[in-house]
């Protein structure tokens, strides 16, 4: 990639900003698992972590929330509520602002947490190719569930009741469904990012390594 670091940066992180909007509002962002769909949204954003740093990674969380506040809005199903504070909460006339932590908090985290994990495990991995991929897996799966777990703790913290509502169900049982959720959903879409992740980041990395030493040759 020519040019000087910053418009490679810009043009690379211009690049997954794309892919999670594109992602968001069309069906490439789900990857279906019989009777759910596994969202690979988050991925773009623990790539740009990984490959960009914790910076850019949470400037890429927030428009992962942004696209996700968008989208519950303007596309609103049963719990868009959560997502978006223009949406009103069951039985009522009025969304919430604490919509906006959960649309955003977690995701942020997601572009912080994944380029932590995968520094901590290259210390036991190291830069050898053949084992390079472990981190960068372990670091997937861990930027999915940050999303998960967070999205999912901070429903059940402030909107236990009005998610039962809309469920149909007891204030009692969210504590459970919320569970189910989180290892039904979260462990599978957790595997599937760590896979994606550590391929594309080696790829994207050995580009991007080839580019720079490019430049300092010229």
């Amino acid at each position: 990639m020519n040019g000087s670091p910053k418009i490679r940066d810009f043009t690379v992180t211009s690049m997954f900003a794309a892919i999670i909007f594109v992602m968001t509002f069309s069906p490439i962002g789900f990857i279906p698992l019989g009777a759910m769909n596994a969202t690979i949204i988050h991925v773009p954003v623990i790539i740009g972590a990984i490959v960009m740093g914790p910076r850019t990674g949470a400037f890429l969380g927030s428009l992962f929330g942004l696209a996700s506040l968008i989208r519950a809005t303007i596309s609103p199903n049963l719990l868009s509520f959560v997502f978006s504070p223009l949406i009103p909460l069951p039985g009522t006339d009025q969304g919430s602002l604490w919509a906006l932590l959960i649309c955003f908090g977690p995701r942020v985290l997601v572009g912080i947490t994944p380029y932590y994990t995968d520094k901590f495990f290259m210390k036991f991995t190291g830069p050898n190719p053949k084992w390079r991929f472990m981190s960068t897996f372990f670091a997937g799966m861990a930027g999915s569930m940050t999303n998960t777990i967070l999205v999912m703790g901070l429903i059940f913290l402030i909107f236990k009741d009005a998610y039962a509502s809309a469920v149909g169900s007891g204030a009692e049982l969210v504590l459970g469904m919320i569970m189910t959720v989180v290892f039904a959903h979260g462990i599978p879409e957790s595997l599937i990012a760590g896979i994606f992740t550590s391929a594309v980041c080696r790829a994207l990395q050995s580009y991007l390594k080839r580019g720079t030493k490019r430049e300092i040759d010229a």
